[in-house]
């Protein structure tokens, strides 16, 4: 039975008397602070029957500071970057109504609920209201792409599909078949992120009756290149998970382990294994992660992801080591993960508009020579690395960091000469038509050559770059796998001329 608006009033002030005063004015860092009569309404009645969310939000930095105070605060102190906030956000809590009821006309999944008008979901071009020069750097980055360079790029759809489709056996052939939308979602797309689109609404029965919703595509979605129903893409809260947006979650390495992991991207795995790793393991119970700037030797002894890749540091003294930024490849100069080889970094976020010499949609043709046009020159490529350089210093030796990236470079070359050797060995496979690249990673051989790459070779540069797991660089997906990796390809491909020449 649908409840009545009388009976829905009820609800809500009994949800506002339970609730207290908590409500209505929360304890902040300079006093009351006041919420919006929209944003009480939301609390009142989320506070009974999604209680883990308000409490998550009355936890946050959103709920306990204004954005007119957060403006005072001096230039380093900033956790906001916006010049022009509206003058109705200004001076309440950033609440529920606040972040929900953003950029209206531009949601496909705004709908009325509860007498407002709201978005179902919170999209960066709505983080944008507050924090508009992060907005901008994460638009530009590899991450606010990562579903478009997936799903644009032939080869990388053509991995992705085969890693993720069903098959079945059809006259002794293993015979593919598209992966469902589903099965994308929780596989590449899980963390590249997938298209979310607005079907509709559809009705649900809730304990207060009957409400519509829209009904949304691949939806509930972490993905941090999400395409969103604003036409936005990425997802801030796949690093600083909605409602408590915390800056702690976002700078302990666990946010980045969920999707930068083995045997693909083992950045976590390899962190874990290193000195640096060790450190943070046994002291980060001793560390600050909430303060902005992060200080160097002050809040924390070790790095972190977020230390190296994006965050404000500065010395104890004051003076600014590296400014922050959400673009996170922005401070790279090499692209460790490679297809097929390590490379410089690209120039753009969206790689899917790279072309190679060979016609490929790759940063490296298979001989080894780089889409240089699409890459950062040397240059800036010695820029980046000064800057990432410089963050090593106040910890280590000029020596010692110099002694680092050397040793890095080497890895880098062996890695892409071991990656051609195995290159070379499938390109006379398909050149001798043992093998078909029609589909370059559906036959054993081609899944041979793609771990080449894809797994040993990005693992141990990840491990070369991040300060010691020599282990993981030598035999847990590393220069052992490597070396049984080509053994492997070239007996193969012996065994398949010999049948082939007497078959003739």
């Amino acid at each position: 039975m649908k409840p009545t608006t009388a009976v829905l009033l009820f609800l809500i002030v009994c949800a506002l008397i339970a609730a207290g005063d908590e409500v209505l004015a929360i304890e902040g860092q300079t006093g009351e602070v006041p919420l919006s009569a929209e944003t009480q309404a939301c609390v009142s009645c989320h506070m009974l029957y999604t209680p883990g969310i308000v409490h998550d939000w009355l936890k946050s930095r959103h709920s306990k500071t204004i954005p007119s105070e957060a403006a005072k605060k001096p230039a380093l102190e900033k956790r906001m970057s916006a010049e022009d906030i509206p003058e109705n956000l200004l001076r309440r809590a950033v609440g529920c109504y606040e972040c929900h009821s953003l950029n209206l006309d531009a949601h496909t999944d705004s709908f009325s609920h509860m007498g407002y008008r709201i978005n179902v979901i919170v999209s960066p071009n709505d983080c944008k209201t507050c924090h508009a020069v992060e907005a901008q750097q994460f638009a530009g980055s590899k991450k606010a792409y990562a579903y478009q360079n997936l799903a644009g790029n032939p080869v990388y759809w053509a991995l992705v599909s085969t890693v993720s489709g069903m098959r079945k056996v059809e006259n002794h052939h293993l015979i593919a078949e598209q992966p469902s939308a589903a099965t994308l979602h929780e596989t590449c797309f899980g963390c590249h992120g997938t298209k979310v689109e607005t079907k509709g609404l559809k009705t649900l029965t809730t304990r207060l009756g009957e409400i519509q919703v829209p009904d949304l595509s691949n939806w509930p979605n972490q993905g941090v290149g999400r395409l969103n129903p604003d036409g936005s893409t990425g997802a801030c809260t796949a690093c600083h998970p909605r409602h408590g947006f915390s800056i702690e979650v976002a700078r302990k390495p666990y946010s980045c382990s969920q999707c930068h992991l083995e045997p693909d991207v083992p950045a976590w795995n390899v962190y874990r294994e290193s000195k640096h790793g060790n450190i943070y393991s046994s002291k980060y119970q001793q560390w600050n992660f909430d303060v902005v700037p992060w200080v160097i030797g002050r809040d924390f002894t070790a790095p972190t992801c977020a230390t190296c890749h994006n965050s404000l540091l500065t010395s104890p003294e004051g003076t600014v080591i590296v400014e922050r930024t959400h673009d996170f490849g922005a401070r790279l100069w090499v692209r460790l993960f490679g297809l097929i080889y390590s490379h410089p970094q690209p120039k753009s976020g969206n790689t899917s508009i790279i072309k190679n010499k060979d016609g490929l949609p790759l940063p490296v043709t298979f001989a080894g020579e780089p889409a240089t046009e699409y890459l950062i020159d040397t240059p800036e490529q010695s820029k980046r690395m000064a800057t990432m350089s410089g963050i090593c210093k106040n910890c280590h030796s000029s020596t010692w960091v110099s002694s680092h990236f050397a040793k890095l470079d080497s890895t880098i070359r062996e890695t892409n000469a071991m990656t051609a050797v195995a290159t070379n060995l499938m390109a006379r496979a398909w050149q001798d038509n043992i093998e078909d690249n029609a589909n370059p990673f559906d036959e054993s051989i081609e899944q041979l050559w793609a771990s080449q790459w894809l797994f040993y070779g990005n693992s141990i540069r990840y491990a070369s770059a991040m300060t010691g797991a020599p282990d993981y660089a030598t035999f847990k997906n590393g220069w052992w796998n490597l070396n049984v990796n080509l053994q492997q390809m070239k007996n193969w491909i012996d065994i398949k001329e010999e049948v082939q020449e007497k078959d003739r």
